[in-house]
């Protein structure tokens, strides 16, 4: 795990937590479904679906099981210790060149303690803000890469992914190209 100065307290990145194989199977596995287009970027439920005008995920928004592809991944981050118990709702995010995330908390009556974020495809920053002090991070999140929130990260500091075509890390200019994520959450019941 990197737990990099530019990261908020309780956040993890971990490097190529999975394979280029396995990057290019979850890919095409979401390809292969169907995408909402209920946002300016296109999203996937699974498990539970969110209700982004209620802010709000209920039993009632069940949808069925996680897919074995996704299941395999959520009980791979209890045997790591990363959660106390298997995450039941993933939401996965299509990012175009451009497009981005406004600053927000993952939904606390929502969602458990943690909240991790698997990068697929490209890399683009994440920006963190303390909700208490507005003291502002960043953190280039490469492809393959598990991002992982908890304590004062998840709870109080914002992430948000600018809206551009572009990244620089170490001066050097990154050209982002189609990024998807794949978010591990446990329902709060």
């Amino acid at each position: 795990m990197d737990t990099q100065p530019h990261l908020p307290p309780g956040a993890g990145l971990f490097a190529d937590w999975i394979t280029p194989g396995q990057e290019v199977a979850l890919a095409a596995f979401l390809n292969a479904g169907d995408w909402s287009s209920e946002l300016k970027r296109r999203v996937r439920h699974f498990g539970y679906r969110y209700d982004y005008r209620a802010r709000s995920a209920t039993r009632d928004s069940r949808i069925g099981p996680l897919p074995e592809v996704l299941q395999g991944l959520a009980e791979r981050l209890v045997v790591e210790r990363l959660f106390a118990a298997v995450p039941d709702q993933v939401i996965a995010n299509e990012y175009l060149p451009g497009q981005g995330i406004s600053a927000h908390v993952d939904c606390e009556p929502c969602f458990g303690d943690v909240v991790a974020s698997l990068s697929l495809l490209s890399a683009c920053e994440m920006r963190f803000a303390c909700l208490e002090s507005g003291e502002t991070r960043a953190v280039i999140l490469p492809p393959r890469s598990l991002l992982v929130l908890a304590g004062p990260a998840r709870s109080n500091w914002t992430h948000a992914i600018p809206a551009r075509r572009s990244d620089v890390s170490d001066g050097v200019r990154m050209m982002r190209g189609r990024r998807v994520s794949l978010t591990f959450r446990t329902m709060r019941f």
